[in-house]
This record gives C-alpha cells, structure tokens and sequence, in this order.
C-alpha cells in the first residue's frame, strides 16, 4: 500500500453524464458549497476547497435520464450521490429551489431521495451525530 508516498496532487473524481455539464455543475456547487474548478461548455468539475477529490460533469448528448424508483427495460441508476446534511429540511427546500426535485418515492423516512435536473436521483440525509442530538 502506498499511503504516505501519494503526491499531494493526485485527485480522485466521480463524473456524472449530463446533457449540460455547466448547469450540473452550478446545481451541485450550490446544493455541496464547492467552487467551479472547469466550466467548458464539455467539461466541467467542481471541488471542495481543500480536498483532492472532485465531481466532474461529462457532455453526454444521448443522455436517458434513469428511471427511479428502478423499472424492468428503462435505464437503470448507475450510482448516486449520498450528501449528509446538518437540516434536512433546509437542505431540501434549497436543492428544490435550485431546480432539483423531490422523487415520488422514499424508500427511507430519515432520507430524502430528490431527482437532480439531469434526472439523477441523489440523497440528503442527517449523519448520525446529528440525528442523536435531534433525539429527546
């Protein structure tokens, strides 16, 4: 294993396909509070400000948004973003107005699934910590 010889430059990235890298990535710099490293029409990624990891949204012009809850012969979820939240609500109601919305199904009362405006369903949720300090 090579834990301490990892150059401090060496980043690991998840990338999402959307018909609109740009919008995506706005929606998600929003919803995560990162900043817009690449902003190009094709490309583009955003990044916490200290960490070397990133999210990167690819150009995909024949995107088929998947079908969520998962249906027999539609487009099947490939991954989903999991996002911890101090306030569920408030999470929510600011991923709502920067043009997420909310799924139909819930599979999970203390998760919010919400469908991003490429069609990806992700999830908000209270960490642990949070939700026992919440717990009377």
């Amino acid at each position: 294993m090579l834990h301490g010889r990892r150059p401090p430059h060496d980043y690991l990235g998840t990338v999402i396909g959307t018909p609109d890298p740009r919008g995506l990535a706005r929606f998600y710099a929003e919803v995560l509070g990162w900043r817009i490293q690449i902003d190009e029409e094709d490309w583009a990624t955003i990044a916490p400000e200290r960490a070397h990891v990133y999210l990167g949204f690819q150009l995909e012009r024949e995107h088929v948004r998947p079908a969520w809850p998962a249906l027999q012969g539609e487009q099947q979820m490939q991954m989903h973003l999991d996002i911890e939240v101090s306030d569920l609500d408030v999470a929510v109601e600011s991923a709502l107005r920067l043009g997420g919305r909310l799924s139909e199904h819930q599979p999970q009362e203390e998760v919010r699934v919400l469908i991003d405006p490429s069609g990806h369903p992700f999830c908000l949720y209270i960490g642990a910590a949070e939700a026992a300090a919440e717990t009377p």
